[in-house]
Order: C-alpha cells, then sequence, then structure tokens
C-alpha cells in the first residue's frame, strides 16, 4: 500500500517500513508509550493533590477493561468500537470538562481514574485497536496472545 505522503518518495511502500527490525526501536512507538507513563504519573499525582480516596481508584481502575468482554461475546469490529470508547483520552477529557464546568469534584475524580488507566495501558503498549483483531492495535501487534478471527 502506498503511503499517502506528497513528501514521500514514490516508490516507498507501507510493506518497507514493517519487520523485526523496527519492533526493537520504534521511535514512534517509544514516544507514545512513554506519553503514556506521562498520563497515569500526572493522574495520579492529581489524584492524591485533590485528595480522592485511593481505595475508590483501585476499585474503578478496571472498569474501562468491561470492554474487552466485547471481543469475546461479540465480533472484533464491535470489540473494536467498545474497547477504543472506553480507552481514547476523549472521553475521559470530556468527563473532566463537565467537571470544571459544574464545579463536581466527582467527575474529576472520575476522568483522573480514566486517564490513569488510559495512561498505563498505553505505557504498557496496549494501543487503540483495529477491527482485524485484540492484538492489532495503534502501537504495534501484540505478542503472546491469540488471535480471534
Amino acid at each position: 500500500m502506498p503511503l499517502n505522503n506528497p513528501f514521500a518518495a514514490p516508490d516507498f511502500d507501507m510493506q518497507d517500513i514493517r519487520g523485526d527490525h523496527y519492533g526493537v526501536f520504534d521511535p514512534a512507538r517509544n514516544i507514545l508509550r512513554g506519553e503514556g507513563l506521562i498520563y497515569v504519573v500526572l493522574a495520579c499525582a492529581m489524584y492524591q493533590f485533590l485528595g480522592f480516596s485511593w481505595s475508590q481508584f483501585v476499585w474503578w481502575f478496571l472498569l474501562p477493561d468491561v470492554a474487552i468482554f466485547v471481543y469475546v461475546f461479540a465480533s472484533p469490529r464491535v470489540g473494536m468500537v467498545a474497547y477504543n470508547t472506553t480507552h481514547s483520552s476523549i472521553g475521559a477529557g470530556l468527563v473532566g470538562l463537565v467537571g470544571v464546568l459544574t464545579h463536581d469534584s466527582l467527575y474529576w475524580q472520575i476522568a483522573l481514574i480514566w486517564f490513569a488507566h488510559i495512561g498505563l495501558d498505553r505505557a504498557l503498549g496496549y494501543g487503540l485497536k483495529f477491527p482485524l483483531g485484540f492484538r492489532v492495535t495503534h502501537l504495534g501487534v501484540l505478542k503472546g496472545m491469540a488471535v480471534k478471527e
């Protein structure tokens, strides 16, 4: 598949950038994983600063992963939509914005837990999904997991 980039060489193809030699050190993927680490650290620091309950944090932290069950009980395409919806910072940002606009700290708490979850997933390499299956993400293909096709 040719790149849709006017600055790319005309004979450059997406196949040219695939391979194990890019899996060892992929600068873009490492930057995105580093951003995820910053998300989780900053969200936890703000959570502590605002004095929210850490027991509630632990209790609600894994809630977005309920979307993984959609992969088990539905199609990969529906699973992708459910996972990406619950693992995008857009939703967490909108919840945080509601908290700012309403001055309701419950929304801030939810947003920070959600951002921390998204950040940890990104730092560990779990990215947004493609309809090809759970393993195929914007951060690469996850290794060592069964593929449901």
